[in-house]
């Protein structure tokens, strides 16, 4: 079975290099595997792919030998496992409050002991039955992993007790979300800083991995001095706009235009 990059970096007590993909691009995955990445986010959440596509981008993601963070737009327990089966290293859950929560989705995802997971191994994960089919449930158990994300209030008051949970490998602050909530509703002094603080506290103290967006290498530096492991730095779609923006101004300045 192929061996996450993401957990050997965490493992060694390392941050991972990570970067966001949202759209069907199979060339992303293989120049962000050039450029020395780990992994990288795939956005189903709020993106939209077949489940074809989602199959031939897992296959360059095993290509490329890097790997994929895939955040589902379900939380059905036969389709969750079945994005591993198709290859992805890992899985991001948005919206995980509690630490009930946080169980079932490790009972899904996870083989027994830890979870109650659907065997197959006809999968690219287990190399289309080339596996041994003893060893591969401990080895997928091993060499995959579960991120929940944290981005509500409840999430920030329950985190504790989430980070805890037998079988989450790590937590992720979605500030969007999470900023949007501290902004409209009653959030008892709480901001994104402290938030930041207080998930970093729980996963040291549970020895699992944490992190959010970066936008910034300024914000990186900060937020990894902080204890930060999954650090999301760039993506296909600020990078594609930014290069036009930047264009569209040469272009300007070019053709005399104002």
């Amino acid at each position: 079975m192929r061996k996450s990059k993401t957990l050997k970096k965490i493992r060694d007590g390392r941050a991972a290099r990570m970067c966001v993909l949202g759209h069907f691009i199979p060339s992303y995955i293989h120049h962000a595997a050039g450029a020395g990445f780990d992994v990288i986010w795939l956005d189903m959440e709020h993106r939209t792919f077949s489940d074809n596509e989602i199959a031939a981008l897992l296959t360059h993601f095993h290509l490329a030998d890097i790997d994929c963070m895939l955040r589902p737009p379900t939380v059905e327990k036969t389709k969750l496992y079945r994005y591993l089966e198709d290859g992805a290293a890992g899985l991001m859950i948005p919206h995980v409050s509690t630490a009930e929560k946080a169980r079932e989705l490790v009972a899904a995802v996870k083989f027994p002991p830890l979870g109650e997971r659907g065997l197959d191994g006809a999968g690219l994960d287990a190399n289309y039955y080339l596996e041994d089919a003893e060893s591969y449930p401990a080895e997928a158990n091993r060499e995959t992993f579960l991120v929940v994300q944290i981005e509500t209030i409840e999430a920030v008051k329950n985190v504790d007790e989430i980070a805890a949970v037998p079988g989450v490998d790590g937590m992720f602050v979605g500030p969007g979300d999470l900023g949007l909530r501290l902004k409209e509703l009653d959030n008892e002094g709480l901001d994104l800083e402290a938030v930041y603080e207080k998930v970093a506290a729980a996963a040291k103290r549970e020895g699992i991995a944490w992190g959010c967006p970066a936008g910034s290498p300024e914000l990186v530096e900060k937020l990894r001095a902080q204890g930060a492991q999954l650090l999301a730095y760039g993506g296909d779609f600020m990078t594609l706009k930014n290069m036009l923006d930047n264009n569209g101004k040469e272009l300007t300045r070019i053709y005399g235009e104002d």
